[in-house]
Protein backbone atom coordinates (compact mmCIF):
# COMPACT_ATOMS: atom_id res chain seq x y z
CA UNK A 1 0.00 0.00 0.00
CA UNK A 2 1.12 3.73 -0.65
CA UNK A 3 1.98 5.31 2.31
CA UNK A 4 0.62 8.39 0.86
CA UNK A 5 -2.98 6.97 0.42
CA UNK A 6 -2.66 6.09 4.36
CA UNK A 7 -2.22 9.59 5.39
CA UNK A 8 -4.78 11.02 3.08
CA UNK A 9 -7.40 8.57 4.34
CA UNK A 10 -6.27 9.71 7.68
CA UNK A 11 -6.55 13.54 6.80
CA UNK A 12 -10.53 12.48 5.29
CA UNK A 13 -11.18 11.12 8.82
CA UNK A 14 -10.00 13.99 10.55
CA UNK A 15 -11.44 16.41 7.84
CA UNK A 16 -14.81 14.57 9.06
CA UNK A 17 -14.59 14.28 11.92
CA UNK A 18 -13.75 17.84 12.28
CA UNK A 19 -17.08 18.80 10.19
CA UNK A 20 -18.86 16.89 12.92
CA UNK A 21 -17.30 18.83 15.62
CA UNK A 22 -18.80 21.91 13.81
CA UNK A 23 -21.93 21.00 15.53
CA UNK A 24 -20.53 18.75 18.31
CA UNK A 25 -19.09 20.67 21.14
CA UNK A 26 -17.47 18.42 22.19
CA UNK A 27 -14.95 18.27 19.33
CA UNK A 28 -12.91 20.91 18.56
CA UNK A 29 -14.14 21.23 14.43
CA UNK A 30 -11.96 23.55 12.60
CA UNK A 31 -8.73 22.66 13.79
CA UNK A 32 -9.34 19.16 13.36
CA UNK A 33 -10.35 19.87 9.78
CA UNK A 34 -6.94 22.37 9.33
CA UNK A 35 -5.33 19.65 10.37
CA UNK A 36 -6.83 17.25 8.37
CA UNK A 37 -5.76 19.73 5.70
CA UNK A 38 -2.43 19.80 6.62
CA UNK A 39 -2.25 16.42 6.48
CA UNK A 40 -3.46 16.06 3.39
CA UNK A 41 -0.91 18.69 2.36
CA UNK A 42 2.15 16.75 3.78
CA UNK A 43 1.13 13.60 2.21
CA UNK A 44 1.29 15.13 -1.16
CA UNK A 45 4.53 16.94 -0.15
CA UNK A 46 2.95 20.38 -0.74
CA UNK A 47 2.94 20.04 -4.25
CA UNK A 48 -0.73 21.06 -4.74
CA UNK A 49 -1.36 22.71 -1.19
CA UNK A 50 1.39 25.01 -0.75
CA UNK A 51 2.61 27.63 1.71
CA UNK A 52 -0.34 30.57 1.23
CA UNK A 53 -3.67 28.62 0.80
CA UNK A 54 -2.14 26.82 4.21
CA UNK A 55 -1.82 30.08 5.59
CA UNK A 56 -5.06 31.78 4.75
CA UNK A 57 -6.62 28.36 6.46
CA UNK A 58 -4.72 28.52 9.32
CA UNK A 59 -5.92 31.87 9.30
CA UNK A 60 -9.48 30.93 8.84
CA UNK A 61 -9.03 28.31 11.06
CA UNK A 62 -8.01 31.14 14.29
CA UNK A 63 -10.88 32.89 13.20
CA UNK A 64 -13.18 30.26 14.08
CA UNK A 65 -12.50 29.83 17.70
CA UNK A 66 -12.09 33.52 18.36
CA UNK A 67 -15.36 33.91 16.46
CA UNK A 68 -16.85 31.17 18.56
CA UNK A 69 -15.72 32.27 21.85
CA UNK A 70 -16.65 35.61 20.98
CA UNK A 71 -20.46 34.73 19.89
CA UNK A 72 -20.68 32.42 22.62
CA UNK A 73 -19.69 35.06 25.43
CA UNK A 74 -21.35 37.91 23.69
CA UNK A 75 -25.04 35.91 23.73
CA UNK A 76 -24.63 35.66 27.77
CA UNK A 77 -22.76 38.78 28.55
CA UNK A 78 -25.28 40.67 26.81
CA UNK A 79 -27.57 39.92 29.52
CA UNK A 80 -25.59 39.75 32.15
CA UNK A 81 -25.40 36.15 32.59
CA UNK A 82 -23.10 34.44 35.83
CA UNK A 83 -20.84 32.10 35.16
CA UNK A 84 -23.22 29.46 35.96
CA UNK A 85 -25.23 29.82 33.47
CA UNK A 86 -22.52 30.23 30.94
CA UNK A 87 -21.05 26.60 32.78
CA UNK A 88 -24.78 25.28 32.28
CA UNK A 89 -24.85 26.11 28.91
CA UNK A 90 -21.54 24.33 28.13
CA UNK A 91 -22.62 21.20 30.38
CA UNK A 92 -26.35 21.07 28.76
CA UNK A 93 -24.66 20.95 25.44
CA UNK A 94 -22.70 17.90 26.33
CA UNK A 95 -25.54 16.49 28.23
CA UNK A 96 -27.59 17.31 24.77
CA UNK A 97 -24.89 15.53 22.60
CA UNK A 98 -26.76 12.03 24.05
CA UNK A 99 -30.01 13.09 23.01
CA UNK A 100 -29.55 13.61 19.64
CA UNK A 101 -30.34 16.71 17.52
CA UNK A 102 -33.17 17.94 20.04
CA UNK A 103 -30.10 17.57 23.00
CA UNK A 104 -27.72 19.29 20.81
CA UNK A 105 -30.83 21.89 20.41
CA UNK A 106 -32.56 22.32 23.36
CA UNK A 107 -29.33 21.40 26.08
CA UNK A 108 -27.08 24.38 25.67
CA UNK A 109 -30.60 26.73 26.39
CA UNK A 110 -31.88 24.02 29.53
CA UNK A 111 -28.50 24.38 30.53
CA UNK A 112 -27.91 27.99 31.35
CA UNK A 113 -31.78 28.43 32.37
CA UNK A 114 -30.70 26.12 35.52
CA UNK A 115 -27.04 27.58 35.76
CA UNK A 116 -28.97 30.72 36.41
CA UNK A 117 -32.06 29.71 38.04
CA UNK A 118 -29.05 28.21 40.09
CA UNK A 119 -27.40 31.55 40.88
CA UNK A 120 -30.13 34.29 40.89
CA UNK A 121 -33.50 32.30 41.83
CA UNK A 122 -35.33 34.21 39.41
CA UNK A 123 -37.19 32.02 36.38
CA UNK A 124 -37.87 35.06 34.16
CA UNK A 125 -34.16 36.35 34.24
CA UNK A 126 -32.57 32.58 33.94
CA UNK A 127 -35.07 32.34 30.88
CA UNK A 128 -33.89 35.28 29.12
CA UNK A 129 -29.90 34.29 29.98
CA UNK A 130 -31.05 30.71 28.47
CA UNK A 131 -32.36 32.10 25.50
CA UNK A 132 -29.30 34.53 24.76
CA UNK A 133 -26.99 32.00 25.81
CA UNK A 134 -28.49 29.72 22.94
CA UNK A 135 -28.95 32.32 20.51
CA UNK A 136 -25.17 33.03 20.88
CA UNK A 137 -24.29 29.33 20.49
CA UNK A 138 -26.31 29.18 17.78
CA UNK A 139 -24.85 32.37 15.64
CA UNK A 140 -21.21 31.09 16.37
CA UNK A 141 -22.24 27.45 15.16
CA UNK A 142 -23.53 28.99 11.76
CA UNK A 143 -20.45 31.17 11.80
CA UNK A 144 -18.32 28.34 11.66
CA UNK A 145 -20.51 26.21 9.34
CA UNK A 146 -19.80 29.22 6.85
CA UNK A 147 -15.99 29.05 7.45
CA UNK A 148 -15.51 25.47 6.87
CA UNK A 149 -17.39 25.37 3.49
CA UNK A 150 -15.23 28.70 2.92
CA UNK A 151 -12.17 26.42 4.10
CA UNK A 152 -13.32 23.23 2.17
CA UNK A 153 -13.68 25.33 -1.13
CA UNK A 154 -10.32 27.09 -0.67
CA UNK A 155 -8.70 24.03 -0.23
CA UNK A 156 -10.70 21.79 -3.27
CA UNK A 157 -9.36 25.16 -5.61
CA UNK A 158 -5.60 25.23 -4.20
CA UNK A 159 -6.13 21.21 -4.88
CA UNK A 160 -7.11 21.90 -8.14
CA UNK A 161 -5.50 24.93 -9.66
Amino acid sequence: MDPALFWYAIAAVLVLVGLAGVVLPALPGLPLVFTGMLVAAWAGDFQRIGPVPLVALGLLTLLSVVADFIATAAGAKRVGAGPMAVWGAALGTLVGIFFGPLGLVGGPFLGALLGELWHTRQLRRATHVGLATWVGLLLGTVLKLALAFAMLGLFALAWLF
